[in-house]
């Protein structure tokens, strides 16, 4: 269970890097328009997992490879809006696809 210092962590990283991914859409994210669902924080503060959604654009893969390469630049501009924490945590980015995977069971549903 998340502490009060993580969900509050975890809500800042998800809003910065929201703002980040609007102000760098076209060289970072190939075009498309890219939302961060979810940032989960390791207890230790020392990790950080970003959930995001991909619409529009080159396929989810492209983009979310161009956002790998790219972290240690993401990390940094994070670590400059953030002064206030000391360390900041190593970021890993996946594609969230609960979207996908509800649209898919409500298929399944409408099919039933």
């Amino acid at each position: 269970m998340a502490t009060v210092r993580q969900n509050k962590i975890e809500g800042v990283i998800q809003e910065e890097l929201s703002m980040f991914f609007q102000r760098n859409a076209r060289e970072i994210c190939l075009g498309s328009m890219v939302s961060v669902t979810i940032v989960r924080v390791t207890s230790d503060l020392s990790l950080a997992r970003v959930f995001i959604s991909v619409f529009a654009g080159p396929s989810k893969e492209e983009v979310l490879e161009s956002i790998v390469l790219n972290s240690s630049k993401i990390r940094g501009e994070i670590g400059k809006r953030l002064k206030s924490m000391r360390k900041i945590p190593e970021l890993i980015f996946k594609i969230d696809d609960s979207l996908d995977y509800a649209e898919k069971i409500d298929e399944l549903l409408k099919k039933g």
